[in-house]
């Protein structure tokens, strides 16, 4: 938690506040609406690859295996941390753009990447997930939450089953950045 603490954020504001949910009926009930809206992510999430090579098929396969697994267990997680924000103590400077804001999440995701990086440091394992933002109100009114801040992802932690995290697929580096200007490498 101290890692989150200190993350960055505009004005050095820190519009979050994670509630760390470790009561068994609350993960239990945040899991029932996890499980109905993972249910119908996954649907969709399935057809993109159903005429990928068979390696890519796999490997999502096993991404959806583990979000599954989630599904089903997210009452038995040691801690699920659900993340909230004030969008009145945000730096939003990208508001008026012709396109979606992302400025604002900046002081938010910030701290949850902090949250994450130290859990794995330790051994515990975690996942972000910003399903439950779908059913925010019944999340609110379940923990609590004051009518000024909302939600914006959970993190789920405990110890990693079947061996701990797995391969981690990524685009390489070097079609990640660029020199100078755009495309440029």
């Amino acid at each position: 938690m101290q890692a989150a603490a200190w993350a960055p954020s505009g004005g050095n504001q820190q519009p979050w506040r994670m509630v760390m949910v470790h009561d068994r009926g609350l993960k239990a009930r945040l899991g029932e609406l996890y499980t109905r809206r993972w249910s119908a992510f996954t649907v969709n999430y399935r057809k993109r690859f159903t005429d990928a090579p068979e390696e890519e098929r796999q490997r999502q396969e096993r991404t959806i295996a583990a979000g599954d697994h989630l599904a089903s267990h997210m009452g038995e997680c040691p801690v699920v941390a659900v993340v909230c924000f004030n969008p009145q103590f945000m730096a939003v400077t990208d508001i008026d753009q012709d396109r979606v804001s992302v400025v604002g999440g900046g002081s938010v995701y910030l701290a949850v990447q902090n949250l994450m990086l130290a859990c794995r440091a330790e051994g515990v394992g975690c996942v972000l997930t910003t399903l439950l933002c779908m059913d925010e109100p019944a999340v609110r009114d379940l923990l609590g939450i004051d009518p000024d801040w909302f939600t914006a992802a959970a993190v789920p932690m405990g110890y990693p089953v079947a061996g701990g995290y797995g391969p981690t697929a990524r685009m390489p580096a070097g079609e990640l950045f660029y020199r100078d200007t755009w495309g440029a490498s």
